[in-house]
């Protein structure tokens, strides 16, 4: 019988690997949703940990519920000694999202999660992985530093414990929610790399703390959460609102990639980027703030591209301005792709459970392109 010749599609492009009734994108009009709610509609009225119970058990939590979520994560910030005293012997050198994929595979030594299957493990394991992400990231900001790791403040509200737990001082209420308002933006964006990731891991009943550390190690390379990064090193290279023009052309003549345009899936501005830009307008017009030119030339070169570019659709994406906003609260450019992490943390684990829910493992098939029924050469005649 003949093989069956196959269609190969590089990246998957457009192939539905799953179900899904997570987030919802329209591309073609810039629409996200979360379990059918506007993203719009929760970043005016929800906090990010109420849209992580909605991602993850599938509707807006009632009082009692969200109070008993949000009490448990609470309470489960903190970083076991063995775990803050391997992160001290980690080199300082290594990236902030080694870091953080490697303490959280660690973490599964210390909150065994083997029987995924079974309610209170999986409950446990989503409050433990979005409840400590912030504090890794804060503790090894500071000990890649030569400081030592603040310990988190119940007092305090989600985001702004992580400001705190960073530079041992509050927040005001705007930097507050603002970062609250970056991790509702990166919570869920239906079957990105990293999604796809865990769902993968995901589909061998592998336990939790693996399937997140397989799913930081995918949102790690620079085409997928490392963009955001680079945006910002453009618009300093940039410098001036008056460099925009004839750096763009320079990049369109060589056919180089502009940092922060384009999307796989929106064929107009993506809405993430629309609510993060406003932020940023308020950022900069509150006292204190830092890097405001990097506003005007980044505005600059979003109007220079839809000029040269509409025709194409390539328009900004989150990370055009995310990293604007990021730089503007003071948050160090190689802490950008953690705090991505801790907000997507709450999609990877919605989608572990909704793979759970029809399971079966993820093994796709192949174009064999090599060579037939060749023979051994033993090594003395080879030449």
């Amino acid at each position: 019988m003949e093989e069956r010749e196959m269609d190969v599609v590089p990246g998957l492009e457009g192939i539905p690997a799953a179900e899904s009734a997570i987030s919802y994108i329209d591309g073609e009009k810039g629409i996200l949703e979360y379990r059918g709610i506007p993203i719009e509609e929760l970043v005016e009225h929800s906090t990010f940990l109420e849209v992580a119970y909605l991602l993850i058990f599938g509707r807006l939590p009632t009082i009692k519920e969200f109070t008993r979520f949000k009490n448990d994560i609470t309470l489960h910030t903190r970083l076991k000694l063995k775990i803050l005293r391997m992160m001290e012997y980690l080199p300082e050198t290594g990236h902030p999202m080694d870091y953080l994929q490697s303490v959280t595979s660690a973490m599964g030594m210390y909150y065994p999660a083997r029987n995924t299957l079974d309610p209170d493990v999986r409950y446990w394991s989503i409050v433990r992985l979005i409840a400590k992400l912030p504090t890794i990231v804060a503790a090894c900001h500071r000990l890649r530093h030569g400081d030592a790791p603040i310990p988190p403040n119940n007092d305090l509200s989600f985001p702004a414990n992580f400001y705190y737990m960073l530079f041992e001082r509050e927040p005001d209420p705007l930097v507050e929610r603002i970062i609250d308002v970056i991790l509702i933006l990166h919570a869920d964006h239906t079957m990105n790399a990293s999604t796809f990731s865990a769902r993968v891991v995901g589909s061998t009943l592998a336990d939790p703390y693996t399937i997140v550390s397989s799913a930081i190690g995918t949102l790690s390379g620079p085409l997928h959460g490392g963009a955001n990064e680079k945006v910002v090193e453009m618009l300093k290279e940039i410098g001036s609102k008056e460099n925009v023009r004839p750096y763009i052309e320079e990049k369109l003549r060589k056919k180089e990639r502009i940092m922060g345009i384009g999307h796989r899936v929106y064929k107009t501005k993506d809405p993430r980027a629309k609510i993060l830009q406003k932020f940023a307008h308020r950022l900069f017009d509150h006292e204190g703030a830092e890097s405001t030119h990097l506003l005007e030339i980044a505005e600059e070169v979003e109007k220079v591209v839809e000029e040269k570019l509409a025709h194409k659709r390539l328009y900004p994406n989150v990370d055009f301005y995310s990293g604007i906003v990021f730089t503007g609260i003071g948050i160090p450019t190689e802490l950008f792709t953690p705090i991505f992490a801790m907000g997507r943390v709450a999609g990877w684990l919605a989608h572990w459970i909704e793979q759970l829910k029809t399971n079966r493992i993820y093994r796709p098939t192949q174009k064999y392109t090599g060579k037939r029924n060749q023979q051994y050469i033993p090594i003395a005649e080879r030449g």
